[in-house]
């Protein structure tokens, strides 16, 4: 990773698509997280709270995020509304070197700008999935489950 001057998230534009479209991640993590191409499909489906970004390292494209934002987490007009990380995607050759954890970082700030308290993530149990990375940067299991996925939060105080 480079100087922390150098990293920066990109709203996704005509310019990076293709950059963004070509992040992968290791072959035995594909089943945690969807290919970049699916959260783009997502967020334009659901641009009132989707927030996908591009991981810049200088003029490198070295992964992608998409935030949550306000959503109604139980479907049910709005008893319980969160925002947090949605996906995170590092790609496979730039891994273990801080991105994520800007990424991650990147977020809380972005939720703090906008008046939240915590902030959400989930993640697919298993050897190869991200509980450590995330339990890691203080997220805590709040003993919830969602589509199969164990739910974390961070509090953002």
């Amino acid at each position: 990773m480079t100087t922390t001057t150098a990293l920066r998230l990109e709203e996704i534009t005509p310019k990076n698509l293709k950059a963004a479209l070509g992040i992968r991640v290791r072959p035995d993590q594909e089943i945690a997280v969807a290919p970049v191409v699916n959260s783009l499909a997502e967020a334009y489906v659901h641009p009132a709270s989707a927030w996908p970004r591009l991981i810049m390292d200088g003029d490198r494209a070295v992964g992608f995020l998409m935030a949550f934002l306000d959503i109604d987490w139980h479907e049910d007009g709005g008893s319980v509304i969160r925002s947090g990380l949605w996906r995170l995607n590092i790609a496979a050759q730039e891994q273990g070197k801080g991105y994520g954890r800007f990424a991650v970082e990147s977020v809380a700030e972005e939720l703090r700008r906008r008046g939240a308290r915590e902030f959400y993530v989930t993640w697919e149990p298993g050897d190869n999935g991200p509980e450590g990375f995330y339990l890691g940067l203080g997220f805590r299991k709040n003993g919830e489950v969602a589509e199969g996925e164990t739910v974390g939060v961070l509090d953002l105080d």
